[in-house]
Formats: structure tokens, sequence, C-alpha cells
């Protein structure tokens, strides 16, 4: 059964810190330390829950000016989540695609002023990727194989008039279908997550 946006309607409500811009990702078969290494990140004090994460990411910011990341991880199932408030390196192309060797990428982004991406990528190829806002306009090495699910999962198109943007839930559901990792309330509250920093410039 395909998750739907009304499935992560909770996201904005419940976590309005980080919902208004944040990178997610999964990345299968990698551990946070190994994510960490492929992405040249330097580790940092593990922390607990997603506000912490989230104070930590803006205080991190005003120490360094701005250049380097924070990037909260925890392992579910066979995946590592990579979390970054008001970050954005999980759909970086020139980031993501080479850390990709091997594995499979997935990652989702909006910024404070709406705009976003949603990237799929398997061994360093770039499978799908659009803007969660305008789906119709997609590209990668595979831009329509999930054009039916993702208007199950409810993303818009050019044919529909929404009353709401579900565009960023609509971007959990989707990940959750190519990773079947769930992202939950209690996943973002109760986790230690292991912590690094990586450059971002």
């Amino acid at each position: 059964m395909t998750r739907t946006a009304a499935d992560y309607a909770w996201f904005e409500d419940d976590f309005p810190d980080i919902a208004e811009a944040y990178c997610f990702t999964l990345v299968r078969g990698l551990s946070p330390a190994e994510l960490t290494s492929r992405i040249e990140g330097r580790p940092e004090a593990p922390l607990q829950g997603i506000a912490a994460v989230v104070d930590a990411t803006f205080a991190q910011y005003d120490l360094e000016g701005g250049d380097r990341q924070l990037l909260a991880m925890t392992t579910v199932g066979d995946w590592t989540l990579l979390i970054e408030p008001n970050g954005y390196l999980g759909v970086t192309e020139e980031r993501a695609l080479p850390a990709s060797a091997g594995t499979s990428w997935v990652s989702h982004f909006v910024n404070i002023n709406g705009v976003g991406t949603f990237l799929w990528a398997e061994d360093q190829a770039l499978r799908l990727c659009f803007d969660p806002m305008f789906p119709e306009d997609r590209w990668g090495t595979a831009p329509d194989g999930l054009l039916d699910v993702m208007r199950r999962i409810g993303f818009h198109f050019d044919d529909d008039d929404p009353e709401t943007d579900l565009s960023s839930p609509a971007a959990f559901a989707l990940a959750e279908h190519l990773t079947g990792v769930a992202v939950t309330p209690a996943l973002l509250q109760d986790t230690t997550f292991t912590c690094a920093t990586t450059r971002i410039h």
C-alpha cells in the first residue's frame, strides 16, 4: 500500500522549526560512519532529538560563518537517514552522485522560499530529479518511471488545481515508496543521532 501525502501532513504541523527548510536523504547499505567518510565529514558529538539538531545547526552556522553544515544520521533497517536542517548537500548533484557509488540515494529538500528538489540516484546515475511543487518538469534516466505512483501519492500536475500545497509531504511519501523507510514523529523526537559536519562550499 503506497503511502500518500496525507500520511505525512503531520510533519509541517508538528515540526515547524525544521519543516520550513530541510534536506532528508536515505542511503542504502552505508553506516553513518561510512556515509560521513564519503561526504568528507568531520564527526561531531551525538544529539538527542531533532529539536537539538536544529538548534545545533544554527549555532554551527554562526560559529563557522556558514562554511560547514551539520548532518544528523541514524540507521533505519538497511538505510541511513541523513537530516540537514536548512541544508542541501543531499540534493547537490556534484556531491550526491559520487557519494551514491554502489548504492541507492534518495533525497528531498525545501528551502525557506519554498523552492524544492527531489533527487533519486542509483550508483552515480541520476534516475529522477524534479521540484515537488512542479512535478511535470522531471529529468534523469527514468523521468517517467514513477509517474503513476506520484499521482497516487498526491503530487499535483498541470491539470490539477490544489487547494493546499502538499508537495513536501508528497516528497516524504515518495521517498518511503522508494526505500521502504517511514519517517515518523517518534523517529525524529526520540533518536540519538550520529552527527558530523561537512564543508558546503
